[in-house]
């Protein structure tokens, strides 16, 4: 499963969604769903915006999590 670290860049900035959202252009539901995990897909244009907002690698927002499997 890919996760992103959005909330916590979020969290060291102080900043809130809304706040980020009007910086970023980046609508406010879109990076609710970026917080909360719940994405379907991440625009590369957002990962773009988002590394350059925050000075940071894609690596840093984003990680690959194995899902366990039950058996």
């Amino acid at each position: 499963m890919i996760k992103m670290n959005l909330l916590s860049k979020m969290v060291e900035k102080n900043l809130s969604q809304r706040e980020l959202s009007q910086l970023t252009r980046i609508r406010q539901a879109t990076i609710s769903a970026y917080c909360n995990n719940t994405f379907k897909m991440i625009s590369r244009e957002h990962l773009d915006i988002l590394c350059k907002f925050f000075n940071c690698k894609v690596e840093n927002l984003v990680e690959f999590v194995e899902e366990k499997v039950e058996e």
